[in-house]
């Protein structure tokens, strides 16, 4: 999503035609397949394709497609119509949202403006337990945090509908891009009925969406199937008949299948394989940047990390030139801040550990362990934990052997499937732990806010109120330079407290057939819609 620059003082209307929506765009003249068959590579089994459950990419690539929210992103990640057709704001604080008329559920029944109410209210109520109900606070929907806290009632959010298509918010702030968060998952709508009709409504044949696509088969750790759904609104303008997500977390396996023709599209591909994948595919081969950091998190409650000491010397010496350069090598920038250098609205300060030698960094790291009472006759012991993946654990590795080489630090490496580690990861069961955020937004706060002391995405349980208070400042900040000064002030404090160590910054990588057409390749967050893509008539 773009952050945007200029605003007026008046009524602010975004959008206004379902024209502009963003389909499968086919040139004239594109001859294509007989069988618009698709098949995508996703990381790991979704953990729910309930959007309030959802925790990471291998379930929200599938819910994209099952579900549609207010507004959609286009290929650059500019923000369109989705299920509402215009948006309104006189002050950024209060929002207007007017619905198509011929938005519909799966099941053939309107999509109104209640459900949205519902939606919302669900996903900030402590009985769902959502991990995104944060999202709601961060836009600054009126009364979320109290609700999320249990301190109100979930009725009392700020979202009304006015009538059947017309709905409206209430912010607790102004916020100039609130319309550019309504394109995230976490606020798609859900129906009322479907939900309550049981534990197993997101199962085939159960779950009814709004989205282009309807889900027809699931066979859990080997493929979920979905159709279009012919209630879409658009789907005269969806091509692909059939999309499978097939879960894959050894990226060599996804390579190989891809390389056998059983893929069309992969998440990512190993790193060493670079190189001879650009000389034996090209064409195939895809990198660019991504609105993404990927970073290791420390539990600063409990155990040796929570002595910011410790945390420090092991963010030190971590080489990041090293790792982006030589271990990774597709592209990849060394993270010498927790926000990308490519977010719209920051202009970061430069590091002061940016400017060390790495030489100096050990030196210095070595000095601080001590003081924490770390050295030969008591070497600093500690688990580094990572979700299955060869990628993650040759990052592993190599951040082992920098630690051991350059601290004397004994760390035992252990990997876990998607949904045991998150259980771990939520429920503090770390040293370490190997982390990423790719951006819900394009602006510093979709980074930042992750470390304030309210966010349940504080993987660390960071408590910092120096820290929250500079990212509450920035979100009532009325200029961008004074708004960017408290982002690098946030930054600041990230360097020298480390609750999390980043690493680098992402790149998208992944290998495309040449004959599968329309896949956003350039959107910063990665946005992609299986409706917007076609394949080519091919050998």
């Amino acid at each position: 999503m773009k952050y945007p620059v200029t605003l007026t003082c008046g009524a602010l209307w975004l959008a206004s035609v379902s024209s502009l929506a963003w389909a499968a765009d086919v040139p004239q003249g594109t001859v294509l397949a007989e069988k618009q068959l698709l098949v995508r590579h996703i990381k790991d089994e979704p953990a729910s394709l309930d959007p309030a459950k959802a925790v990471g990419l291998p379930e929200i690539q599938v819910i994209r497609d099952l579900f549609e929210g207010l507004v959609n992103q286009d290929a650059k990640g500019n923000i369109i119509p989705g299920v509402a057709t215009r948006w309104q704001s006189n002050d950024n604080r209060v929002w207007t949202f007017t619905l198509r008329d011929n938005a519909r559920w799966s099941d053939g029944s309107p999509v109104t403006a209640e459900d949205f109410v519902y939606s919302w209210q669900r996903l900030v109520d402590p009985k769902t337990t959502s991990p995104f109900a944060w999202f709601a606070a961060l836009a600054g929907i009126s009364n979320a945090q109290n609700i999320i806290d249990g301190k109100a009632a979930p009725q009392t959010l700020g979202v009304t509908a006015v009538d059947a298509r017309t709905l409206r918010v209430q912010l607790d702030k102004p916020l100039p891009w609130f319309s550019n968060l309504t394109a995230s998952f976490a606020f798609y709508p859900v129906q009322k009925a479907n939900v309550e009709s049981g534990a197993n409504w997101t199962r085939p044949g159960n779950l009814i969406g709004n989205g282009a696509y309807v889900l027809k088969d699931r066979v859990v750790n080997e493929k979920l199937v979905v159709v279009p759904n012919s209630h879409y609104w658009d789907n005269a303008k969806t091509v692909i008949q059939q999309v499978t997500f097939v879960p894959i977390n050894q990226e060599s396996s996804a390579t190989k299948r891809y390389l056998a023709g059983d893929i069309d599209i992969t998440e990512s591909f190993p790193k060493n394989l670079y190189q001879k994948l650009l000389k034996d595919i090209p064409g195939q081969v895809y990198t660019p940047p991504q609105l993404g950091t990927y970073y290791y998190a420390f539990n600063t409650q409990k155990g040796p990390t929570a002595d910011e000491r410790v945390r420090l010397a092991l963010s030190m010496t971590i080489d990041r030139r090293l790792m982006a350069e030589k271990v990774l090598g597709t592209g990849e920038k060394p993270a010498w801040h927790f926000t990308p250098d490519v977010t719209a609205g920051f202009v970061p300060q430069p590091s002061q550990m940016e400017s060390i030698s790495q030489a100096e960094l050990n030196a210095q790291a070595k000095a601080l362990l001590q003081a924490a009472g770390y050295g030969p006759g008591r070497p600093l012991q500690l688990t580094l934990l990572y979700n299955t993946s060869e990628n993650h654990q040759k990052i592993a590795i190599a951040v082992a052997s920098m630690w051991k080489k350059n601290l004397g630090v004994d760390v035992k490496l252990q990997n876990q499937e998607w949904k045991t580690y998150i259980d771990s990861r939520n429920t503090g069961n770390f040293d370490v732990i190997r982390a990423s955020w790719v951006g819900d937004y394009n602006e510093p706060s979709t980074f930042l806010s992750l470390l304030t002391s309210t966010h349940s995405g504080n993987i660390s349980r960071f408590n910092d109120p120096a820290y929250d208070k500079i990212l509450s400042q920035a979100a009532q900040e009325t200029s961008d330079k004074a708004r960017n000064d408290d982002y690098n002030a946030a930054e600041k404090i990230i360097m020298s407290k480390a609750p999390v160590a980043p690493i680098y910054q992402y790149t998208n990588g992944r290998l495309i057939k040449p004959w599968l057409k329309g896949y956003p390749i350039n959107n910063p967050e990665d946005v992609a819609y299986s409706r917007t893509m076609y394949i080519e008539k091919h050998p």
